[in-house]
């Protein structure tokens, strides 16, 4: 332990997404919609979805072995594993323990899993930037993956075309030129609009008690309050995390938002008064994948050369609880 905190780099930063493609002409074959109707109203033409046996954990493998590729390293060099879910294969073992072992990490280290839905990976940073700013862990991997197509109700026209398949994951690591890539960061929820995305589980009480109600094991959600939710809440959250840091919006260079509905990046990016080219999206083709989504748009839009490295960038998110999360970082060359 050290009096002093200790700076942290961003080191790497991986993806992966599931081979099999589902277009909103393919859900057509399960309920009266259209490509038009869905494309409208969400910006989603098509979204990633496991197949088989296919889970998060393999997704979340995948995206970690990319993230220790960029940052140089090894999967023995990691000594605190932590995984972002809301939609997991399993409640236990943990996701962070699945991916302990199938990395091959021999040594016992700490991992766990930590629930703050789409706002997971944001959540996850912050808890690494403790961790490693007091001398506690030094090379930490997050990992963010969901399947949500096992968990929603495909009879549900309302949520199921929003969702989407994907990991993403990230190493952190102490800083070795003193600066801390983690400008600002932000975590909040408000439990009183938690009622808004739901995902219960099922279960009976002991049966010599009174039984208890079945709840089905799917995600429930309104659409129409989160939208109302987010987009008062959002766009002055992302501002004010700016002001905090000191910093104006023109100080920044992109902004990588959770995936969830293209209105609602709008009304970010239209309260920064940012450009086009300012704002990273990849909806149209993902959907919305939970924890995954901001960690698979940045690394997807530096592939792209849609983000240029040597810069900075928001990162915010939002989801069930309600929880939100926002990131100032910045983003050296070499990470993606």
């Amino acid at each position: 332990m050290t009096d002093k905190l200790i700076p942290l780099k961003i080191a790497g930063v991986g993806y992966s997404l599931p081979e099999t493609v589902v277009t909103n002409d393919d859900l057509t074959k399960l309920y009266e919609t259209s490509d038009e109707w869905i494309y409208t109203r969400t910006g989603i033409k098509e979204r990633r979805v496991v197949s088989g046996e296919q889970n998060a954990v393999d997704l979340g493998l995948e995206a970690s072995q990319r993230a220790l590729e960029k940052a140089k390293m090894t999967a023995d060099d990691i000594d605190l594993i932590i995984a972002a879910s809301s939609a997991p294969p399993d409640l236990y073992p943990a996701i962070a323990c699945h991916i302990h072992s199938r990395l091959g990490i021999e040594k016992q280290i700490p991992a766990f899993d930590i629930t703050a839905a789409c706002s997971g990976l944001i959540y996850a940073m912050s808890i690494a930037k403790a961790y490693i700013s007091s001398g506690m862990y030094k090379n930490i991997l997050l990992v963010a993956t969901d399947n949500n197509s096992r968990l929603v109700d495909w009879t549900d026209r309302g949520t199921s075309i929003l969702f989407g398949d994907g990991a993403g994951a990230m190493v952190l690591t102490p800083s070795d030129d003193g600066v801390d890539d983690i400008i600002a960061i932000d975590i909040t929820a408000d439990g009183n609009f938690g009622h808004l995305i739901e995902l219960p589980f099922d279960g009976q009480n002991c049966p010599l008690v009174e039984p208890n109600e079945k709840r089905e094991a799917k995600i429930k959600m309104n659409g129409r309050g989160v939208y109302t939710f987010v987009a008062k809440v959002l766009p002055p959250y992302v501002e004010g995390l700016i002001e905090k840091a000191g910093m104006k919006a023109d100080d920044i260079d992109y902004l990588i938002p959770h995936q969830a509905n293209i209105r609602i990046i709008q009304a970010v990016q239209e309260r920064l008064g940012y450009s086009d080219d300012k704002v990273i999206t990849n909806i149209k083709y993902y959907g919305n994948t939970s924890a995954a989504s901001i960690p698979i748009a940045l690394a997807e839009s530096v592939e792209k050369g849609n983000v240029k490295l040597g810069s900075t960038a928001i990162l915010c998110g939002f989801g069930a609880g309600m929880t939100l999360g926002g990131a100032i970082v910045r983003l050296r060359q070499g990470i993606c």
